[in-house]
């Protein structure tokens, strides 16, 4: 943890009445990715938001629509947003659906705008024909036709690198020192790296790829890797949980300069079955 984190006793209160005291480090900084609360509505999570005291949501596109309606939502409830997800499947293998992916992307950078939001969140895409280098460029490419579009917007593009396990069907993307090659082509202000943890824990190089990133580190992202791992997708555990030194690196990450937010982003269908308010509280006590 940081040197100079806050330790602060919290009592949250939910719909039942239940009072549950939490001790929680920076409780400000949390913040709650809509997936976490996949089977909830953009009203309901807000709500809980509000009511348990967490302030950040990082929104995903497909549960902001209308995005007029969703922004009224989110200022209305008094949350900032950390991020929008997802950007990214630039790779396709005709000209016309590349520019067509381009376009998406665009109308992205406009949907995190409305929000609030000054981040949208890369997630690279598959080779098409299973060429990963070429696609690599295709991403490239992509990044240089919307990042004009995204400065002049006021959103920051964040290139999050998957789990190699992802690099069929979801990112071409899969190591730190990929995404940072990558950012480094564009402006430092622009273009950076997402630090998802259940991504990049395995890596050996993890640590020196977080230095280099610096201040390239536009966010961080927090779960845990289970054991055993029963889906590619739905497996990943709470905080503490699985076997990622998430505190180390989360020391890291802070040593770079980073403060933002710590976005807790979880894919489990059998968490999905809880309360929200249960979800958020065990969030809190273990970010």
């Amino acid at each position: 943890m940081a040197g100079d984190s806050i330790v602060v006793a919290l009592v949250l209160t939910h719909s039942t009445g239940e009072k549950t005291p939490v001790t929680n480090p920076e409780l400000s900084r949390l913040s709650l990715n809509q997936i976490t609360t996949d089977k909830f509505s953009l009203q309901e999570t807000a709500d809980a938001c509000v009511s348990e005291g967490i302030g950040w949501l990082a929104a995903w596109r497909h549960k902001i629509e209308p995005t007029a309606a969703a922004a009224k939502t989110i200022r209305d409830a008094g949350l900032r947003v950390s991020s929008l997800c997802r950007g990214g499947f630039f790779p396709a293998a005709t000209a016309p659906e590349r520019k067509q992916r381009v376009e998406d992307n665009l109308r992205a950078i406009d949907e995190a705008a409305a929000i609030g939001a000054e981040l949208l969140v890369l997630v690279s895409g598959p080779a098409p024909d299973h060429d990963l280098p070429a696609a690599r460029v295709m991403v490239a490419d992509g990044i240089g036709q919307i990042v004009d579009h995204a400065k002049k917007s006021g959103v920051r593009l964040g290139i999050e690198p998957l789990h190699p396990m992802y690099a069929a069907e979801r990112s071409v993307v899969v190591t730190m020192q990929q995404a940072n090659e990558m950012a480094e082509q564009f402006d430092a202000e622009t273009v950076g790296v997402v630090v998802d943890v259940y991504h990049i824990w395995w890596d050996p190089q993890v640590y020196v790829e977080i230095a280099r990133a610096g201040r390239r580190i536009f966010a961080f992202h927090v779960s845990d890797w289970m054991v055993p791992t029963n889906s590619l997708l739905m497996s990943r555990g709470m905080m503490g949980e699985g076997v990622i030194q998430i505190q180390r690196l989360r020391k890291a990450v802070e040593e770079t300069g980073y403060n933002g937010p710590i976005e807790v982003e979880i894919f489990n269908e059998e968490l999905w079955k809880s309360p929200v308010w249960r979800l958020l509280i065990r969030c809190a006590r273990v970010i």
